[in-house]
């Protein structure tokens, strides 16, 4: 049986907490203990100490500092809150720290205890021997508590766990205002709808909150009598609830009040100085926490607004292929950046036809408003340079000028940071759906990379030009792929590469290792894995080599073309062209053609393609004036996988095999292929001609491979 079962057996959780990252381990039995759903999860540290009371938490930091310091054993009590503020139970945590320079991990258990019961604890229960808390400690609990508050939900509960040493609250009301009217914010200590009277009332109405709100002054009840005496009016109301003082505070930030806080008694308070002390700086720092909610919702909801905005929606109803997107806005306050995706119906097609669509992402430079502002006017002038009908090339080179037009007033100046001119890089993709062509042209962009049907994960390398906005007159060359049935395209920003401390190199290897481990056609399961490997929480665990961690947006793509019918076997492919001015791609050539005999066990084989590669491509740009088309595909036949190479380009000028004695330089490659290849040709083609060869690797050897 694993210890995680027997200890589950025994009411008993397993977590670990890694001081390093902040990240907090549960097992199903201690998410159970902490009020989360029974199953394992990782949490943060602020959401995990969301779960505890805020003075056990801290009576618990010192107590783990302490073990930490003498590797000792952490024992302490605490006190699990429900949603609403409540004890719901009492656990024992028992923890040894796992000490590694100057980090450190902390793997203990939680028990539930009996004593005391949930909800009976009061602000004096013994937590950790003969625990005694000062006011200043509270206030400074307090305040600790409330900074780490992310929403106005977690200020609420936070106000309504706080326990105040000598005369904690066991009712508290958050007001707040709409116009002229008086709203309440959240409550704790009265039953659901017993605030329906307080929802909407008039500031004018005589209640100690309205007036609070109106003066901008405390107000304090000691008694019964001090409440109705002072407001006859609306006394009626505080009546049923059976408290015996009321302390109103203002919710002051900035001068301005903004609403109103009530803490309300069972017992009597004198409210002496001291008290009134403790209640206004709790106020005052409830108001702070507020207002910081309050921003950051705000600013949540604008960014959500803004991303729903410029993010095309990618619904169904394209025959013939699969598409799944993601952005992850990971740098900047605003959640908003430079990073884009668009997906934009071609004009052209017929009824019949399913037409041509282009797949666009880009990254303007930059993680503020401006690069978002940016981002939207070039991915709307991208998409009307598409929508009239201009080839890939043609719609980058409109798109550089339209953005060097814009930067052009930013020239020169130097008013401040992010002031200067922008740039953006990008990648526009225009697919052939109905024969699965691709042509490309890349303005400074990551490579896009094919998953092949039986796993294989190719970089496509990509002729470019500069990222957009830098020359006027820049020009983008097109490249063009075949994306066969089954084979999934990924595109996507450098975020998705380098997020977690890795650089292009590193970080391509890691989502090449995703995508063939990925397994079925679902996208939209390939796509969360993808961002969850350099995003997710357990990104964080797994550094890149930078010893910088360089957070940046994320966005990627995805298409895929449906499968072929079952049965059909589907052969890997690769094609690209390496152009007269580049000779320098030659080598990228013999690393597709390693890249596509990964698992070929043939090794001289191996060896003797790439050979002949280089020498029939090195002949193209050597002995014409044209560019090289090199095409090469693995198929499997009955009598093992072939792999058949094919080297095109556009003179009629035939080779000739070269002679002993003769000092002419060309015919070397066919002398090459005549010893190295299985077969080999040569094939007039209108204008032009091709060379090819074949390998083909036994049976035998093919089954070794898959297996391996």
């Amino acid at each position: 049986m694993r210890t995680e079962d027997v200890l589950a057996a025994i009411a008993t959780g397993l977590w670990r907490w890694d001081n390093a990252s902040g990240i907090v381990s549960l097992d199903a039995e201690a998410a159970r203990l902490l009020g989360l759903p029974a199953e394992p999860v990782r949490l943060t540290e602020a959401a995990v100490r969301s779960r505890f009371h805020p003075v056990d938490w801290n009576e618990i930091d010192g107590v783990v500092s302490l073990a930490v310091a003498e590797g000792t054993l952490a024992e302490a009590r605490l006190r699990i809150m429900d949603e609403r503020g409540r004890v719901v139970r009492t656990v024992r945590s028992r923890s040894k720290p796992l000490i590694e320079g100057s980090d450190y991990q902390l793997v203990g258990t939680l028990q539930e205890v009996a004593d005391p019961q949930p909800g009976t604890a009061g602000p004096h229960t013994p937590i950790t021997g003969d625990w005694r808390r000062s006011r200043e400690a509270f206030l400074l609990d307090a305040g600790r508590a409330l900074a780490e508050a992310r929403s106005t939900a977690e200020v609420l509960r936070v106000a309504a766990s706080l326990s105040m040493p000598g005369f904690s609250p066991d009712g508290l009301a958050v007001f707040g205002m709409a116009g002229d009217r008086l709203t309440v914010i959240g409550h704790h200590g009265q039953r659901d709808g017993d605030e329906g009277p307080f929802t909407s009332m008039s500031l004018a109405t005589d209640y100690p909150a309205a007036e609070v709100v109106r003066t901008g002054r405390a107000i304090y009840l000691p008694s019964p009598e001090e409440y109705h005496r002072r407001f006859p009016t609306t006394w009626p109301l505080a009546e049923r609830f059976d408290r015996q003082s009321w302390a109103f505070v203002p919710l002051v930030v900035a001068g301005r009040t903004m609403g109103a806080w009530m803490a309300a008694f069972k017992h009597q308070v004198a409210f002496t100085p001291d008290e009134r002390s403790v209640l206004t700086t709790v106020a005052r720092m409830l108001a702070q926490a507020l207002a910081r909610a309050g921003v950051a919702e705000s600013e949540r909801e604008l960014s959500l607004g803004l991303q729903r905005t410029m993010m095309p929606v990618l619904g169904p109803g394209i025959p013939g292929i699969l598409v799944a997107a993601r952005y992850v806005p990971t740098g900047g306050g605003l959640q908003v950046g430079g990073d884009w995706y668009d997906m934009i119906r071609l004009p052209g097609g017929t009824a019949g036809s399913p037409g041509r669509i282009a797949l666009v992402i880009g990254d303007v430079q930059g993680h503020d408003v401006r690069a978002a502002a940016l981002m939207g006017q070039l991915r709307i002038a991208l998409r009307a340079y598409a929508s009239e009908g201009h080839r890939p090339d043609a719609v980058l080179s409109r798109a550089s000028r339209f953005l060097y037009g814009m930067n052009d007033g930013y020239a020169g100046d130097d008013e401040g940071p992010g002031t200067g001119p922008r740039f953006a890089t990008c990648l526009y993709l225009e697919v052939d759906l109905e024969t699965g062509t691709v042509d490309i042209a890349r303005a400074g962009h990551p490579d896009p990379a094919v998953r092949m049907v039986d796993g294989t994960v190719l970089l496509r390398p990509t002729a470019g030009g500069l990222p957009l906005g830098i020359d006027a007159d820049a020009d983008y060359p097109t490249t063009r792929l075949t994306l066969d049935p089954g084979e999934t395209l990924m595109i996507c920003t450098d975020g998705l590469l380098e997020t977690g401390g890795h650089d292009l190199d590193s970080g391509w290897e890691r989502i090449k290792r995703l995508l063939e481990a990925h397994r079925g056609d679902d996208l939209e399961e390939l796509a969360d894995t993808l961002v969850e490997a350099v995003h997710g929480p357990g990104s964080h665990h797994t550094t890149g080599p930078l010893a910088e961690r360089r957070e940046d947006d994320i966005a990627v793509l995805l298409l895929s073309r449906r499968p072929a019918s079952p049965g059909r076997e589907t052969p890997r492919r690769t094609l690209m062209t390496i152009a007269q001015a580049e000779p320098e791609r030659i080598a990228e050539a013999r690393e597709q053609v390693r890249q596509l005999l990964h698992d070929w066990t043939d090794g001289d084989q191996l060896d003797a393609a790439v050979l002949m590669v280089s020498e029939m491509v090195t002949n193209v740009l050597v002995h014409t004036d044209g560019d090289a088309l090199l095409t090469a595909e693995v198929a499997c036949g009955g009598k093992g996988r072939r792999l058949r190479v094919e080297v095109s380009d556009a003179s009629d000028e035939l080779p000739h095999r070269r002679h002993p004695g003769e000092m002419a330089s060309s015919g070397r490659g066919l002398v090459l292929m005549e010893m190295l290849a299985d077969a080999w040709g040569v094939e007039p083609r209108g204008e032009g001609k091709t060379i090819w060869f074949e390998l083909t690797e036994p049976a035998e050897a093919e089954a070794e491979g898959r297996r391996g």
